[in-house]
């Protein structure tokens, strides 16, 4: 179904992971994509495969406010609008509070929270005029925390209550602003758990469906918030997460 026929969709993070495969799904869909990364090899790989005359391809660094004004300057210039921003680019860090060097702080706020609020910040009065939509990649992890992972909770943490309020700001504007929030997704991010078989033991354990997420299984939860399916849905921090988040910490039994 050509939902997305007539809209302008900027996907970052699009070259792997679940920003690829929100990508895919919106590209079936019928959108323009905006496909956007800080890994060229990975990123023409996919507009390649995509095949799509109409997209857009930036090989860019979503900490950078600069990369982030441009490429929304050239979004305008090129289609004179833009209707869905789905923000996906992130890195991970894992380590007690003094583990490593201060500067690993920075590079995770940088890319997970920083890296959003750029995006947000330049694309906002296209997507008002557009009465588009935001949706965010969150996580789990934003939800609630985890051991010897809070970098990255902090990251996440801010990314929830962001999501809440812009679309508390932006409502009267029309725009409608959600976040995703995954459990265990299998991506090149999660790779090293991966070869710690116990580890991903541990995790699936406590996933009630019994495994970890496909990107695909986080790109129809994304495609659906952009949706008009979704036109009275706003401020909603969804939990992808195979059931995860419905326990209340206590063993199975």
């Amino acid at each position: 179904m050509d939902s997305f026929s007539d809209k302008i969709v900027l996907v970052t993070g699009a070259g792997s992971g679940i920003g690829e495969a929100a990508a895919r799904a919106f590209a079936h869909a019928g959108a323009t994509l905006v496909l956007a990364d800080q890994d060229k090899s990975r990123l023409k790989k996919l507009a390649d495969e995509l095949g799509s005359t109409r997209g857009m391809v930036r090989v860019m660094n979503t900490g950078d406010a600069n990369d982030c004004e441009d490429l929304i300057h050239d979004v305008i210039q090129r289609y004179k609008r833009l209707d869905v921003l789905v923000n996906d680019a992130g890195v991970d860090h894992m380590g007690a509070v003094d583990d490593g060097k201060i500067q690993e702080w920075f590079r995770i706020m940088e890319t997970d929270l920083n890296g959003y609020f750029y995006m947000i910040r330049f694309a906002i009065p296209h997507l008002r005029k557009s009465k588009g939509c935001i949706v965010n990649v969150s996580s789990v992890s934003g939800l609630g925390g985890d051991w010897n992972h809070s970098f990255y909770n902090a990251a996440k943490g801010a990314i929830t209550n962001f999501t809440r309020a812009l679309a508390l700001d932006e409502a009267k504007h029309g725009v409608r602003v959600n976040a995703v929030n995954p459990s265990l997704v299998y991506t090149a991010m999660t790779q090293q758990m991966k070869a710690n078989p116990k580890l991903i033991k541990k995790f699936e354990e406590r996933i009630p469906l019994g495994r970890g997420a496909q990107p695909d299984d986080i790109a129809g939860p994304i495609l659906f918030l952009a949706s008009d399916a979704a036109r009275f849905v706003t401020g909603v921090n969804l939990p992808v997460d195979g059931g995860l988040t419905a326990s209340n910490g206590q063993p199975a039994l």
